[in-house]
């Protein structure tokens, strides 16, 4: 199918060498010192013969000529006729070229290929079929499935190509494709234009579309890894050549039923017209269409009736350039009946609608029809609006342009090459009259010039172009017409803050709103909630859960909260940690300043009753009631009072260790004087005296060990309430304060007994009733006191333990000295001796 030159058996004996067979192709050719070969995608349609292999098959035969992709192969031509006419770039060197139609099909572009490398003429006069080859360089081909297959037979001869359209990200390696450049840059800056802009417009539930060939599934393949870094594809199919009815009408459904507003195209302008012919039908319409270079600048498909689906369209261009020039040499091109030169002769009959004689003869012959008008190559071009003589938006026409420039160098730097210092073995240039591609191809790999637009033209270590790109919008003028319009470009050559700029302003989104539209499975989690992925459906389809108490989350699309450090809490919107609220009872707020109140007042009141029973230490009441004892009583119940004072406030290394200490001495002895009391009681005035009594002393010692060997200290409790920071006192060691309130329970408890015990003896002023009282009180509340501290928060904790210490000295203080003061103060008659032994007779 793609012979190169198939030689005959009798080559040595005819001392020639013969090509076995010629293809019919159609193309432009100019003799010159140097060819360049040329393949371009001018006719889109092609005749395939019936293949019976019964008989020797026909020529392919093309048809259906495009006036934009002659464009490009006249600019082949207008470069190398500029360059002729140069004087410094390969001066008295004249180039020419050989260029041809590949219709679009790989076999055809085979032939085209094969036709190059093996030469023009019926015979080579050499020997062994050496010497200079038909051409040094190929400019094309601009489909990428055709640059594989052509660039793996180049690269055995090591022949040059430098394509201006096949963007595939695969031909960037030189292991494969070796001989292989291109002045478009690699589909993999392609994708990377692509998802900068759709990072930029917060796009992440995209649908992509790609071509059943090398350029759509390698493209297709390097954005499905890209979006996966951001978002997600919400389908992904591919136009398949063999069922294109099949697939365009399954493909349209799946873009109606998607909730994807944003899709991505990778494709032709051929493969993509189905298509857009069947989502323009069903009315489909508020998609965001992201188009490739393929056919972002397609005026065939940029057309009114598709504007209202497909207007726009951003998408990713060529990068545009200018050639001075250009448009008058277009307009000089006149037809000559020459084979070798008969594209010019289609593109005459194409664009007049006639036939020259020479051809018109042929077709009678073949259709016997004469309805024809005939070419005379005088017609006036100028006057004719077509694509092919507009040359204000050069894109493919310019890559073309540099990329004939980039052989010129080439070719220049190999014939000026300085005899000595060459790159070849012992420092040698190459033989102008005996070029071989493989020295081309060394210079090529060095080619850096800028040109008259000041734009560098250079390749890398990959054969690949500078990455720059413009960024198009489909637009309408005022005239009602669709236009391609430049908003941005997509420059990766330099270094920059930013590869992308896009004139926001300028850019026509085709949306009832006329704002930028919104892609997204589901919107964005705001701070203060996080990302939780539903089931069975892409990471971009989620919901957004609140952090919980003590977990923030400060971004947008959090995946997890993050935890508060132990002194911070979460605010009310979970979006940060603020400092937690730092709780202890305080002399300022009411509840502490009220129980502060009570415990002075509780003080002063057993103070004052200590004054009374100094002041009547004489009388019988005070006596018959052991006065130093109840001296005692009254100084500890002010310590006790006072101890609820430690209690209140901001906890303290000192408070902390003198409320614990306070609260045990004082409370320790107040027990054990009563429990004295009661033994006096029932022991009738004969107990020993309570200077020698030693239990008071065992509180003292109990709290002494306590606080040498483990001390309470403040501390910040943050186990019972979350958002709060309890400031309290630990007790230090358990087993401390377990046995001082073991030791104070045990004192409680026998003098509770032995007071009830005592409560009947027959004196007239009995004073184990009072005990028995004043007891069961102080035991009521401590009993109570439990269940309550454990079941109160934060500060009402503290509160708990002040108002029972209050009401339990509260309790003793009345239970036990408000009898005696009602004698002393209100009933002085009853204040005398023989009263209190009863025989004062009672009143009648």
């Amino acid at each position: 199918m793609f012979a190169l030159a198939i030689f005959s058996a009798s080559a040595i004996n005819n001392s020639v060498c013969k090509i076995q067979e010629k293809f019919k192709l159609n193309g432009l050719y100019k003799n010159g010192d140097f060819i360049i070969g040329g393949i371009f995608e001018i006719s889109f349609e092609i005749n395939i013969p019936e293949l019976s292999f019964r008989y020797k098959p026909e020529q392919w035969t093309c048809e259906s000529f495009e006036f934009s992709v002659f464009q490009w192969a006249q600019t082949m031509i207008f470069a190398i006729e500029e360059i002729n006419r140069d004087q410094i770039l390969l001066p008295n060197i004249t180039l020419g070229y050989r260029l041809y139609d590949n219709c679009v099909k790989l076999p055809v572009a085979m032939r085209v290929a094969a036709a190059l490398i093996s030469g023009k003429e019926d015979e080579i006069k050499d020997y062994d079929c050496r010497g200079p080859p038909p051409v040094i360089a190929i400019i094309g081909d601009p489909v990428s499935t055709h640059s594989i297959a052509i660039s793996r037979i180049l690269s055995l001869f090591q022949m040059p190509m430098v394509s201006y359209s096949a963007s595939c990200s695969c031909l960037s390696n030189k292991d494969e494709y070796p001989s292989f450049f291109r002045t478009i840059p690699s589909d993999t800056f392609q994708v990377k234009a692509m998802i900068e802009i759709i990072k930029h417009y917060g796009w992440t539930w995209l649908g992509a579309i790609a071509s059943d060939d090398d350029y759509g599934q390698n493209a297709i393949k390097t954005l499905s890894e890209e979006v996966k870094n951001f978002g997600c594809l919400s389908f992904l199919e591919t136009i398949h050549k063999v069922n294109e009815k099949g697939d365009v009408a399954r493909i349209t459904r799946i873009i109606k039923e998607s909730t994807a507003n944003v899709i991505i195209v990778f494709t032709s302008e051929v493969e993509l017209k189905a298509l857009m012919t069947e989502v323009v039908s069903q009315n489909i319409t508020g998609k965001q269409w992201i188009a490739s270079e393929g056919w972002s600048t397609a005026t065939a498909l940029a057309i009114k009736e598709n504007f209202y689906s497909f207007g726009g369209t951003l998408g990713i261009a060529i990068r545009r350039g200018e050639i001075p020039g250009l448009e008058e040499f277009l307009r000089q091109i006149r037809p000559n009946y020459d084979p070798d030169n008969n594209l010019a002769i289609q593109f005459w009959e194409t664009l007049f609608q006639c036939k020259f004689e020479e051809n018109a003869v042929k077709s009678n012959l073949t259709t016997g029809l004469h309805d024809y008008n005939t070419c005379t190559g005088a017609e006036n071009i100028t006057g004719m609006n077509t694509a092919y003589n507009t040359a204000s938006d050069l894109r493919y026409s310019y890559n073309v342009y540099k990329a004939v420039y980039a052989v010129a160098h080439a070719l220049h730097a190999l014939v000026f090459c300085e005899s000595g210092k060459g790159p070849f073995e012992n420092n040698t240039c190459a033989d102008i009259a005996n070029i071989q591609p493989w020295q081309l191809l060394y210079y090529l790999k060095k080619v850096n010039f800028t040109n008259h637009l000041g734009e560098r033209v250079a390749f890398d270590e990959n054969g690949d172009a500078l990455a720059i790109y413009d960024i198009v919008n489909w637009q309408l003028d005022n005239n009602g017409r669709v236009i391609i319009k430049n908003v941005g470009v997509f420059d990766k050559s330099a270094a920059k803050v930013t590869d992308l700029l896009l004139k926001e302003n300028d850019i026509y989104w085709n949306l009832d709103s006329k704002l930028i539209p919104v892609s997204v499975c589901s919107e964005n989690c705001p701070s203060g909630t996080r990302k939780a992925p539903r089931k069975g459906q892409p990471l971009c389809c989620f919901d957004c859960i609140p952090c919980a108490e003590g977990e923030i989350s400060s971004e947008t699309d959090s995946i997890e909260c993050l935890k508060c450090p132990i002194d911070f809490w979460s605010n009310q919107g979970r979006t940060e940690c603020i400092l937690k609220e730092i709780e202890f009872l305080s002399f300022e707020d009411a509840m502490g300043m009220t129980l502060t109140t009570i415990a002075l007042c509780g003080a002063c009141l057993s103070v004052a009753v200590l004054a009374v029973f100094i002041h009547f230490r004489s009388s019988p009441v005070v006596k018959a009631n052991n006065s130093e004892l109840s001296f005692l009583l009254l100084i500890s119940l002010t310590l006790c009072f006072l101890c609820s004072l430690c209690f209140i406030g901001q906890p303290s290394h000192l408070t902390c260790k003198a409320m614990h200490m306070v609260f045990g001495i004082s409370f320790a002895m107040c027990i054990s004087c009563i429990l004295v009391k009661t033994i006096v009681v029932i022991m009738a005035f004969k107990a020993t005296l309570p200077g020698n009594n030693m239990m008071k002393w065992f509180g003292l010692i109990t709290c002494i060990i306590w606080l040498t060997t483990s001390p309470p200290y403040p501390s910040k409790n943050t186990r019972y309430q979350n958002g709060k920071i309890i400031f309290e006192c630990d007790v230090g060691s358990l087993i401390g304060f377990s046995c001082l309130l073991g030791y104070i329970g045990l004192l409680a408890g026998v003098c509770f007994i032995l007071a009830f015990l005592a409560r009947n003896l027959p004196d007239t002023f009995n004073e184990a009733k009072f005990i028995t009282f004043s007891m069961l009180i102080f035991c009521a509340v401590w009993i109570t006191f439990i269940p309550a501290y454990v079941s109160s928060p934060g500060k009402f904790t503290v509160a708990v333990e002040v108002f029972a210490i209050l009401a339990s000295s509260f309790g003793i203080l009345f239970a036990i000295f408000s009898p005696k003061c009602y004698i002393i103060l209100l009933k002085p008659e009853k204040n005398t001796k023989k009263a209190l032994m009863g025989r004062v007779p009672p009143k009648k």
